[in-house]
């Protein structure tokens, strides 16, 4: 080989790494894009779930809770066209490489839900409900369907014990004392399905546990002082009662 050749190909094997660069680069910019778009879909989910989750709170305060129940449910709806511009982002994708940029609105999609079935059937919606009801009817148009991961749905039911505990007071303050003892039960339920799982599921999830047993000993506060001194306060008086030991419980806990 003289050195001409020598030099040809010196700048050939260089113009092939450059352009190899230039195309890694575009397949980074590309992965970066859509995952920069996956948060922003998942923040709109995360806030528009928190709003159903608001209103739903408001079935302790008016008689015509089934008005309240379908508006949430009309929210949700909307949620679930925007998680459907997530399987829309993920088509062709590995879902877990951009996972991360979605869970928190899944997960809060899922606290949601679970909370509306709650409230309307007193018992808790599994994963395949949940997944069942975000697919499209037989006569519509095939549109892509988004499939929550069980990780996700354990991260939400976790959430959720922490809005029946607001229910609970809630209950309370408008002197209804037989939700506080259905809730006790329903809690007590959640954290032994999540005690059997232990260490084997997700990271969060250990840590969300403490999380739920607070709310769960809340929860029971509540119901022992119901069941103890309800008969000497006043109906009106008895969620001032209830969050003042609250927020003692809070203090002793550290809780801010």
């Amino acid at each position: 080989m003289n050195k001409r050749e020598g030099k040809s190909n010196t700048n050939y094997n260089f113009r092939r790494i450059i352009l190899d660069a230039q195309i890694f680069q575009q397949e980074l910019d590309t992965r970066h894009d859509k995952y920069e778009r996956l948060i922003k879909i998942s923040r709109d989910v995360t806030i528009e779930s928190k709003r159903s989750i608001f209103l739903l709170h408001r079935v302790t305060n008016i008689p015509d809770t089934e008005g309240v129940l379908n508006e949430a449910e009309s929210k949700l709806d909307g949620v679930r066209q925007k998680i459907g511009q997530i399987a829309e982002e993920l088509r062709g994708e590995d879902i877990y490489q951009f996972h991360r940029a979605f869970t928190p609105g899944i997960q809060e999609y899922v606290e949601a839900v679970t909370f509306l079935h709650y409230i309307r059937h007193r018992s808790l919606i599994s994963l395949e409900e949940i997944n069942d009801s975000a697919e499209a009817p037989p006569s519509s148009a095939p549109v892509l369907t988004f499939q929550v991961t069980p990780a996700d749905y354990l991260l939400g039911v976790a959430d959720l014990t922490g809005e029946l505990m607001r229910l609970c007071i809630g209950s309370v303050g408008n002197g209804d004392i037989d939700t506080p003892f259905q809730l006790s039960q329903f809690l007590r339920q959640i954290h032994d399905g999540f005690s059997y799982i232990g260490n084997t599921g997700p990271y969060e999830v250990s840590k969300k546990l403490h999380t739920l047993r607070q709310s769960l000993g809340k929860v029971e506060d509540a119901c022992y002082t119901l069941r103890v001194r309800g008969s000497e306060i006043p109906k009106h008086m008895l969620a001032d009662v209830f969050c003042t030991r609250t927020t003692h419980m809070d203090a002793e806990e550290g809780v801010v």
